[in-house]
């Protein structure tokens, strides 16, 4: 039984999922304009699930205005090109270090999601489905579905990776002593992708455009990595 109740036309409305999602992402701002520790994603996540689950709402009815903002996740992702652009002599000054630590992140990445799979003694679907989540999420997902995992899986594993990732990331990362916008950039990239790099431009903007290489180039490299399971 939902809590609260409203017009089964008005949670099976595209402007549900819409306003829902768009209302608290505002309400999470506010809140984290007053304290910098709260994290917007997360915090809009979990206002969105309340709210579905208090309304009584099925989450396939939410999606269909939920998917109108997936629809702005590209040219959101080209609007990275702006940063890209104001420090590309920086970029490509520290183009082989750059590359080098995206080799070392896509293959850990991939790698450290089949050793957990392992660990905790999940299938092999499972352990496809973890490989890519630390991609951007409408690739990780693409690749799911060529290897033969599930994609709804890894898109959660996607998205709770970027999530966790860009809440510790930056603290892990100073204990180890990293502190070069290049080596911050490049590592919350390859490692959280979109989530991270948005956190890094917040923080600082040589370092979100240093993510945003490391996003990109690491979305590439773990997809022709995939290319062995989808010729097999």
């Amino acid at each position: 039984m939902p809590l609260l109740t409203l017009a089964p036309a008005v949670t099976q409305s595209p402007l549900f999922g819409l306003s829902v999602t768009v209302g608290f992402y505002a309400i999470a701002l506010m809140i984290r304009g007053r304290c910098r520790w709260a994290h917007p994603i997360l915090l809009t996540c979990a206002g969105t699930l309340l709210a579905i689950w208090a309304f009584g709402a099925e989450i396939k009815a939410y999606r269909t205005g939920g998917d109108l903002i997936t629809m702005a996740l590209g040219p959101a992702t080209v609007a990275l090109a702006v940063p890209l652009y104001k420090h590309a002599e920086r970029i490509r000054a520290a183009l082989r270090p750059v590359l080098a630590g995206v080799l070392v992140g896509s293959l850990t990445g991939v790698a450290s999601g089949a050793a957990f799979v392992l660990v905790v003694g999940g299938s092999s679907q499972i352990m496809l489905s973890m490989m890519p989540k630390s991609v951007t999420t409408p690739i990780s997902m693409e690749i799911s579905r060529l290897i033969g995992g599930w994609p709804e899986l890894t898109a959660a594993m996607t998205v709770l990776t970027g999530l966790a990732g860009s809440i510790v990331g930056p603290m892990f990362l100073r204990v180890c002593g990293v502190r070069h916008p290049a080596a911050v950039g490049v590592a919350m990239g390859a490692a959280t992708h979109g989530i991270g790099t948005a956190r890094m431009l917040e923080d600082d903007p040589v370092q979100g455009s240093f993510s945003a290489v490391a996003m990109g180039l690491c979305g590439m490299l773990t997809t022709m990595l995939a290319i062995p399971w989808v010729m097999g």
